[in-house]
């Protein structure tokens, strides 16, 4: 059984992404999905001998990508994607703009579900959209797709839904009977819809995750699928996504893409991620997914331990933790006082949209010992 364990604080402080180099070093950064372990040993070998070969060209017009993922997600998800009817790009916002604009006119409204990823509300502008929100539905034990309000605003001419499955920042694996009455919505009122399907690989074992394309074939035919193996290795930086289609309609809008999207391919993102879906990284992610449950645990316990009054779910997947914090009443935006006084980096809540007001997004795809500071930091805080 492969331990997959995070890199000590120190060797962390040198890395020069975004994470490690947004706030002095006294600040903990657990804000930006970046997380704080060793490279899957299968990618460091990958991009080790490209460096050695000098193999660092425009990547090629035909390439193992597309197949590498298909059987990856026949062997995670038991769904038979076709590779053939699959494009890839630089990253999966890329992937959803490019796909929105071919899908709605200028103008035209696409449906988001906050509090969502807020990148969201920007790539519908971006595509020439405006943005319609129908928030998630909060059943008490946690979050649901409504259902309802997305036939409201489909009768009233919204054009397209922009699915995040599993949801960023809840965790949510949304439930099958709910993205097969998603589809039929879709069908009926003629729109499209584009799943970023970027944290999958993360969903925890006792978790059902469902990819929107493999439903039914109402979704097969209105649906678009954008997936990478970024979040699960963290090779963001590298640039490689995957548009996914399973109908010969919606694989026509794909192939129809300029070529220069696909050339946006980044080649090191391509290399990672063909070893990222092999096979021989399943022991490394399966080590990865027992450290962000026993971690997404351990946060609870923490939270019930130091700060009782805080609301907090487990996520389905990822490793980032929803924290309601309004009971403390901390204000709107709770995460600009834990920097400004405890000295930890959480994303802004309000940044997700208005449902995101009183709360934080904290990522635990870090060692236990940070996570356990963290709270620590923060929980005298409540006392003050």
């Amino acid at each position: 059984m492969l331990d997959v364990t995070a890199l000590p604080l120190a060797e962390l402080r040198a890395r020069t992404s975004e994470k490690w180099r947004e706030y002095p070093d006294d600040v903990l950064p657990m804000f930006v999905a970046e997380t704080d372990f060793p490279l899957a040993p299968t990618i460091t070998a990958a991009l080790r001998r490209a460096v050695d070969a000098g193999d660092t060209g425009y990547i090629a017009s035909k390439t193992p990508l597309a197949q590498s993922y298909a059987d990856f997600a026949l062997r995670r998800f038991s769904w038979k994607a076709d590779p053939t009817s699959m494009r890839s790009t630089a990253d999966v916002s890329m992937g959803i703009v490019e796909i929105l604009r071919r899908v709605v006119a200028p103008g035209e409204r696409v449906i988001v579900t906050p509090p969502v990823y807020p990148p969201f509300f920007d790539l519908v502008t971006e595509a020439g959209g405006i943005v319609e929100r129908v928030p998630l539905r909060d059943t008490g034990t946690g979050w649901e797709l409504d259902l309802d309000g997305i036939r409201r605003a489909l009768t009233g001419g919204a054009r397209a839904i922009l699915l995040c499955n599993p949801h960023n920042p809840t965790g949510t694996a949304h439930s099958a009977p709910s993205l097969s009455a998603l589809a039929d919505l879709a069908a009926q009122y003629g729109a499209s819809v584009v799943s970023d399907e970027i944290h999958a690989p993360l969903s925890q074992p006792g978790t059902a995750f469902t990819p929107f394309l493999a439903v039914s074939d109402a979704a097969r035919t209105v649906g678009y699928a954008v997936v990478s193996a970024s979040k699960a290795f963290n090779l963001a930086g590298l640039k490689c996504a995957l548009m996914v289609t399973a109908s010969d309609a919606t694989a026509a809008v794909v192939r129809g893409l300029p070529v220069e999207v696909e050339w946006r391919t980044g080649q090191f993102g391509l290399l990672a991620s063909v070893a990222a879906f092999a096979e021989e990284s399943d022991a490394w992610l399966d080590g990865l997914l027992r450290t962000l449950d026993r971690n997404r645990r351990l946060l609870g316990d923490l939270l019930d331990a130091h700060l009782p009054d805080a609301r907090y779910r487990m996520p389905d997947a990822g490793y980032l933790a929803w924290i309601d914090l309004s009971p403390l009443g901390w204000g709107d935006n709770p995460a600009r006082r834990i920097l400004r006084e405890a000295k930890v980096a959480l994303h802004f809540g309000p940044a997700f949209g208005e449902e995101g007001r009183g709360h934080v997004r904290l990522n635990f795809g870090t060692s236990p010992e940070i996570i356990t500071e963290a709270v620590e930091r923060i929980a005298p805080l409540a006392r003050a």
